[in-house]
């Protein structure tokens, strides 16, 4: 079993799967916001740029996936991504659980140089204070499935940071 993750993990299948993944997440996102009416919050807005930058390393890791060193340190930038991710669901999550006291604003808090609420405002602006998620299904909240999803991100992508760096 370990001996077929490593080669997913070698492989551009893993990076594809991320890619896809990230497509899907951010999909349901803008489902949400502009079929369902639900409008995302400034802390659903930087999950929204932590998955961003999953679909971007995938790119990258899929053009660079025969260079060892390279996907290594593509590997190593999506550990940080899920950190990131990770962050951010989990207080998405303390926030609409009343677990931290905590609120947020309107404004995004990005710099000018990457103002994405400026440029692609369709995605990246938010509508909503922070406080609360949608149900996505059988009582689960999109905090809650943003948490385990965050969670499974930052294994996977330990696994296959140290499958790459293991030689072959």
């Amino acid at each position: 079993m370990l001996n077929i993750l490593n080669c997913f993990f070698r492989s551009p299948w893993y990076w594809l799967t991320m890619i896809v993944a990230g497509v899907a997440m951010e999909g349901v996102a803008l489902y949400y916001q502009y079929v369902l009416n639900y409008g995302p919050c400034v802390l659903c807005i930087h999950v929204r740029i932590w998955v961003l930058a999953f679909i971007l390393l995938g790119v990258l890791g899929l053009l660079c996936h025969n260079s060892r060193p390279l996907s290594i340190l593509i590997s190593l930038l999506t550990v940080v991504a899920a950190v990131g991710l990770t962050e951010r669901s989990w207080m998405t999550f303390a926030i609409e659980r009343n677990l931290i006291e905590g609120s947020c604003t309107m404004g995004t808090g990005l710099p000018e140089w990457f103002a994405l609420d400026r440029w692609l405002p369709a995605i990246f602006e938010p509508w909503e204070l922070c406080g609360w998620t949608p149900e996505l299904m059988f009582g689960i909240t999109m905090a809650e499935a943003l948490l385990v999803t965050s969670a499974l991100a930052v294994i996977s992508t330990l696994l296959a940071t140290l499958a790459l760096y293991k030689k072959h």
